[in-house]
C-alpha cells in the first residue's frame, strides 16, 4: 500500500467530493434514489436495502483498488488528486443555471433541441441529441464546460476512480515494451471528448505518444487547453468518428475508450469495434470501459433503466442486454479480460 499519509489524503479527498454530491445522505441510497425513485422499500423489490450496501461496499472497493494499482507502481499517486474540481467556482453556478431547461427538455420529452448557432451538419443522426437532456448536447462550449463536473456529481466524485481502471489492463497489453521503449509507443483514446483519460495515460504512459478522436470540436477544444498544461509530448488530437478512424491498419500498440458505447446504437458498436481492430497492431490490445450491464448485476436494474429514462440515454436499454464481449470476438479480439469495479465495467480484447 502507498505510505499511510498518501492513504489518508486520499481517502480524505474521496470523502470530501462524496460529501459535497449529497449533503444528507448516504451515497448509495443517494444513487438508488436518483436513479430509480420510488423504488427503495417498495415491496416489488425488498432486496433494495442489500442492494444499496453493495453500492456501498463497491465504491469503497474502487476507492482501494486506485490504491493498490499506486502502490503496483501502475501509475503516480499525483493522479489520484488530479482531478476537474479545480473549476468547481468557474463552472459550478452553471450546473444549477442550466438545470431549468433540463427539467423543462426533460419533462416535454425534448431531446432536439439546439440553437441556431450549433452546426449539426455532417454528424451522424444518433448524435445530434441532448443526450442527458443537457443544453447542446455534445456541442456546445458549455457542455464541454461542465461535463467533467457533472459526472463526478453524478457517481459521487468516483469517476476518475472507474477512468484509472483502464490502466492496469492497458500497460499489462503493452507489456515490457511500455518501460523498455516507451518513445515508440503509440496510444489511442477514441471518444476522448475533454481528455480526462488521456491525462490519466499520460500519467501512467509520460513517455508515450497519446492519440485522441472525438467528433465534437467543442470537447476537443476544451481537451486541447487542458492537455496543454501538462508536462510531456501534447496528444495529438483529431475530431472524427470511431466509425472511420484517420489512421492506417496497424498502427496503435493499444487503445481505449471510455464511456462511449452506451451511447451507440448497437450496429454503431460493432463498426466503433472493428475499427479499432483495424487500426491495432497485431498483439495489441484494447480496454473498453463502460456502464455495467444487466449480466453483471440484475439486482442494479432498478438504477440502470432509471438512469436511462432519467438522463435521456436512447441506447441504454439496448446496450443494457447487449454482449460487448461478443461484438470483440466478431471483430476478430480474444478477450482475455473482463471485470467490474463500481457502477461501469472493462472488457479487455488482444488481436492476435
Amino acid at each position: 500500500m502507498p505510505d499511510s499519509l498518501t492513504t489518508f489524503a486520499y481517502q480524505t479527498f474521496q470523502q470530501g467530493k462524496s460529501i459535497f454530491s449529497f449533503t444528507h445522505k448516504s451515497l448509495a441510497t443517494a444513487l438508488i434514489n436518483r436513479l430509480s425513485p420510488g423504488v427503495e422499500g417498495t415491496q416489488e423489490n425488498p432486496r433494495m436495502g442489500e442492494v444499496i450496501k453493495d453500492v456501498r461496499r463497491s465504491y469503497d472497493r474502487i476507492i482501494q483498488q486506485d490504491l493498490e494499482d499506486v502502490d503496483q507502481g501502475i501509475y503516480p499517486a499525483s493522479l489520484l488528486f488530479d482531478n476537474p474540481w479545480e473549476d468547481f467556482f468557474r463552472f459550478y453556478p452553471q450546473v444549477w443555471l442550466d438545470m431549468p431547461r433540463f427539467w423543462q427538455r426533460a419533462k416535454a420529452g425534448n431531446f432536439r433541441d439546439f440553437s441556431p448557432n450549433v452546426d449539426l451538419a455532417g454528424y451522424p443522426n444518433y448524435y445530434t441529441q441532448n443526450f442527458h437532456y443537457q443544453t447542446g448536447g455534445y456541442l456546445s462550449e458549455d457542455s464541454a464546460n461542465l461535463y467533467d463536473l457533472q459526472v463526478e456529481l453524478l457517481f459521487f466524485g468516483a469517476a476518475d476512480s472507474m477512468r484509472r481502471r483502464v490502466l492496469a489492463p492497458l500497460r499489462k497489453g503493452l507489456g515490457k515494451f511500455a518501460d523498455v521503449e516507451p518513445k515508440l509507443v503509440r496510444v489511442l483514446d477514441v471518444a476522448c471528448g475533454t481528455g480526462r483519460t488521456l491525462r490519466m495515460l499520460r500519467g501512467a504512459l509520460p513517455k508515450a505518444s497519446l492519440y485522441g478522436v472525438d467528433l465534437s470540436p467543442t470537447y476537443l477544444r476544451k481537451a486541447n487547453s487542458d492537455l496543454s498544461k501538462l508536462p510531456g509530448e501534447l496528444p495529438q488530437l483529431s475530431q472524427a468518428n470511431g466509425e472511420d478512424l484517420p489512421y492506417r491498419d496497424n498502427y496503435f500498440h493499444a487503445l481505449s475508450c471510455v464511456f462511449l458505447f452506451h451511447e451507440l446504437p448497437g450496429p454503431v458498436r460493432q463498426k466503433v469495434i472493428d475499427e479499432c481492430f483495424r487500426v491495432l497492431q497485431p498483439g495489441g490490445t484494447l480496454v473498453i470501459c463502460d456502464s455495467i450491464q444487466l449480466v453483471d448485476s440484475p439486482t442494479l436494474g432498478p438504477i440502470m433503466e432509471g438512469f436511462s429514462d432519467s438522463f435521456h440515454e436512447p441506447f441504454y436499454r439496448d446496450y443494457m442486454q447487449d454482449s460487448l464481449r461478443d461484438r470483440m470476438e466478431k471483430s476478430g479480439f480474444e478477450v482475455v479480460g473482463e471485470e467490474t469495479h463500481y457502477m461501469s465495467k472493462y472488457v479487455t480484447g488482444r488481436k492476435n
